[in-house]
């Protein structure tokens, strides 16, 4: 995803201030991959209530994916209440989700930036990090629920860690 936030027009029409992008390696289907996008945005705050969506037929042109795969991620942003359909105008978020104030968010990104740049120097490569990331992220949140099963656990695991 990326963001534009300088907001200009294109073709005579507002810009959206977000951009998709696709990691047809992720194995995440690629109408999840948007709507994870649209959520990201909004809890980071470069979306805001009232933002327009980049029209179907553009996001069609730029990733060269089926209209129906953009349709589907926009029908579920619907439901889950971000967006909504304005016939002939195109869809537009209608809600946000928590996000964290941006002195916070400022903080966070360059202690998260430092600690990246630690476990590559340590040798992990992107996938790694990703799996190390998730892993821990799964072990604080287990310990939050007070999961009794020992997944929260410090020690490490042999299986199921990624």
């Amino acid at each position: 995803m990326t963001v534009d936030k300088s907001r200009d027009t294109v073709e005579g029409s507002a810009a959206s201030p977000i951009a998709f992008r696709l990691d047809p390696s992720s194995g995440v289907p690629t109408y999840l991959q948007l709507v994870q996008q649209v959520e990201h945005a909004l809890r980071l705050g470069y979306l805001k209530r009232g933002d327009q969506l980049p029209k179907v037929r553009d996001v069609v042109a730029s990733l060269a994916i089926n209209p129906n795969t953009v349709l589907k991620a926009y029908r579920e942003l619907e439901v889950k209440g971000l967006t909504s359909g304005r016939p002939g105008q195109g869809t537009f978020i209608q809600a946000t989700v928590s996000e964290v104030a941006l002195p916070e968010l400022t903080g966070l990104r360059r202690t998260l930036l430092r600690w990246v740049a630690s476990a590559g120097a340590a040798g992990l490569d992107q996938d790694g990090i990703v799996a190390l990331f998730g892993s821990v992220m799964r072990g604080f949140y287990d310990r939050s629920r007070g999961d009794a099963s020992g997944r929260g656990s410090d020690r490490p695991r042999s299986e199921g860690v990624a």
